[in-house]
């Protein structure tokens, strides 16, 4: 080979070597954490799924240059903190999770890893970031309410049972999003006519004789608050609360699919795709701090009218009117 012919193809390597690096560079495969709450509950598999779709459409292909590590918490904080420490032990790029309990354990094992929440109540609240526009630490993600709308329950509580004085609201104690949602309900209730009690939930024995000593008050209702422990009972609330024919307003239509009167909140599995988009920002060198915490985009309204007839209760043609999803 002459001398020029060498040279050129040395430099014509030379110059192809960076453009192989960044595509090796590119293709490196990038690991994501998710920790989620009891993996017995099949509303995990829709919102898992619907996340690694839009991940998927964002071009991070499992098997390809994405590998994702599962792990799950559950109503008991041991485990949770365990699995939160197991995950973070891995070393991923970036965390999913959803609630605050799994995002409270995920804080305390790690302060670098990025973590993208996707349903917690008050993250300014319990402390895990220090505000919605600039969370400055290692943590954002998305919202599931705004206190405001708390008061909606007890207005579609006593629309669609107009006889409703008592509500108990039904919640985990010791959360800071529980407090605040209390005190927006007692804010609203003053003007529907309803005094409103709080019920805490720590296992299924006090859940069942705190709803039948509630249900035996002439004109009793319940609003049911969302948590991850609430979440466990969820099956044990929708039976007592059917067979002591007490209306009750939940936060998830998960609840009314299994037999709940009726449910208002916002569509937490439409926050999954959203937080899919954080996580790929974050994996393309963008940091948490910088990511504000959002609020929900879509609230859903949802009603159960076999329950309805169960507890002889008419819905008036305008709350199913105004209904997102009527199950019959």
């Amino acid at each position: 080979m002459r001398r020029r012919e060498f040279i050129t193809l040395l430099g014509g390597a030379a110059g192809a070597w960076p453009l192989a690096a960044r595509a090796q560079k590119a293709e490196q495969t990038r690991r994501i954490g998710v920790l989620m709450g009891r993996r017995e509950d099949p509303s995990n598999d829709a919102r898992i799924e619907v996340f690694v779709q839009r991940l998927r459409q964002l071009g991070w292909i499992e098997g390809r240059n994405v590998q994702f590590d599962y792990r799950w918490g559950a109503a008991e904080a041991d485990r949770t903190r365990r699995s939160a420490e197991e995950l973070v032990a891995l070393a991923p790029d970036v965390i999913l999770t959803s609630g605050s309990p799994t995002l409270g354990a995920l804080l305390q094992a790690t302060r670098t890893v990025p973590i993208v929440f996707a349903s917690v109540p008050d993250p300014v609240g319990a402390g895990f970031v220090d505000s919605l526009a600039r969370p400055s630490g290692n943590a954002t993600g998305f919202t599931i309410f705004e206190y405001s709308m708390t008061g909606k329950s007890l207005e579609l509580l006593k629309e669609i049972a107009p006889g409703v004085s008592r509500v108990a609201f039904l919640r985990e104690a010791g959360i800071a999003a529980a407090s605040g949602q209390f005190a927006a309900l007692q804010m609203a209730a003053p003007p529907l006519g309803i005094e409103v009690n709080p019920i805490n939930v720590r296992d299924a024995a006090e859940l069942e004789r705190a709803i039948v000593s509630f249900s035996r008050l002439p004109n009793s209702g319940l609003v049911v608050a969302g948590s991850t422990n609430v979440a466990v009972h969820r099956e044990l609330i929708i039976k007592f609360a059917a067979r002591h024919k007490v209306p009750a307003v939940y936060f998830d239509r998960y609840f009314v699919a299994d037999g709940g009167l009726i449910s208002y909140g916002p569509n937490l599995l439409n926050n999954y795709p959203r937080a899919a988009g954080y996580v790929d920002r974050i994996l393309r060198g963008e940091k948490p701090a910088d990511l504000p915490v959002q609020a929900p985009t879509k609230f859903e309204l949802v009603i159960n009218l076999k329950t309805a007839k169960t507890l002889g209760l008419d819905v008036p043609p305008t709350l199913l009117a105004r209904a997102d999803e009527v199950i019959e």
